[in-house]
């Protein structure tokens, strides 16, 4: 019985020991979650502006469309459509593919949706295809095909960085991340039970 509630202690340290970083991590990381400081920010939903249509739109839907829309931005009228459960972003006149926009009608694109928050994303700075940095270190891409924006800037990447120590995905493999997750829920649930055990060992 003694030798038992010996190896139970000794057990109980090793693990203890084991989950210290975890433990920390986790505590850290759950109070952060919990006050979710700067988390408006950083998942804020950036939106290309949309303006009031100019005239009614006398349009036929074609049969393969499963959805459409007619949606008018600082560049223009732009038909989105679903056909084939794909999105297209169509010519409202020739009904073909919209071009993605030119370097100039992007930044106007952009600049447009940053007037409702400019302290978040100031002005651009450089642009890669669809994707523009910002003076205030934010990542913007835009989708053509939706006529939808995402953003990232650095306090997005550090709650994300938060997410992952949190969830223990510590290295950059998938599996392995998955291995780690389970073992700590293994060791987590093993050090409660041993705890129990050795309380209630000691009150016997």
């Amino acid at each position: 019985m003694k030798n038992s509630k010996i190896k139970s202690r000794k057990l109980h340290k090793i693990i203890g020991l084991m989950l210290v970083l975890p433990m920390l991590g986790w505590t850290f990381t759950g109070l952060v979650f919990f006050i979710k400081p700067g988390y408006q920010g950083a998942y804020e939903q950036l939106s290309v502006k949309q303006y009031p249509l100019s005239q009614p739109i006398s349009l036929t839907p074609q049969d393969n469309w499963q959805k459409l829309s007619v949606v008018k931005t600082v560049l223009g009228d732009h038909l989105l459509v679903q056909a084939n459960n794909k999105s297209e972003h169509l010519n409202l006149n020739s009904l073909l593919a919209m071009p993605e926009p030119t370097t100039s009608e992007f930044k106007a694109l952009l600049n447009d949706a940053f007037t409702h928050n400019q302290a978040r994303y100031g002005d651009i700075v450089s642009t890669d295809g669809l994707t523009a940095k910002t003076s205030t270190g934010v990542k913007v891409t835009l989708n053509w095909k939706n006529l939808t924006l995402s953003q990232q800037g650095q306090d997005t990447q550090l709650i994300n960085l938060l997410y992952q120590v949190h969830y223990l995905q510590w290295t950059p493999y998938k599996e392995l991340n998955q291995v780690l997750g389970i073992l700590g829920l293994i060791l987590l649930i093993s050090l409660t039970i041993l705890g129990v055990r050795l309380y209630f060992k000691q009150r016997a």
